[in-house]
């Protein structure tokens, strides 16, 4: 029987005007792993009175989402889609740069899909 191994990183850095954060998904995410990130997020967004997210997402070595997970990933990005500026989508397969396209048609940010990490973090970092 094959393991179910499945991890998510997080990385949070506070730039001039907006925060920028990092997810590394890594396998199959759940429900659970959006209960841990939702509070981070909201947590962020309070702080500030016009609140603006860079966000670099790694899903190099993603497979997936359960269904409930994607549902929450849904909503969560509609629901914050103002505050989204910038959202880099380092990945490695065709399905994940047309999931970035389409993303591009539901939240107001700025979204782009990256196959190389340095091209990533150097559109991500820049001060537009």
């Amino acid at each position: 029987m094959k393991a179910n191994h499945h991890n998510l990183t997080i990385n949070i850095k506070r730039k001039p005007h907006c925060y920028l954060l990092s997810f590394k998904a890594i396998g199959k995410l759940s429900i659970e792993d959006y209960a841990m990130i939702s509070p981070i997020i909201i947590s962020i967004l309070s702080r500030e009175e016009h609140p603006r997210l860079d966000i670099l997402i790694d899903i190099t070595q993603f497979k997936g989402w359960t269904l409930r997970a994607a549902l929450n990933d849904f909503i969560t990005g509609i629901k914050h889609s103002g505050e989204l500026h910038r959202v880099a989508i380092l990945g490695n397969e065709s399905w994940q740069n047309v999931l970035s396209k389409a993303s591009n048609w539901l939240i107001a940010g700025d979204i782009r899909f990256f196959d190389t990490r340095v091209n990533a973090v150097n559109w991500i970092e820049e001060t537009p």
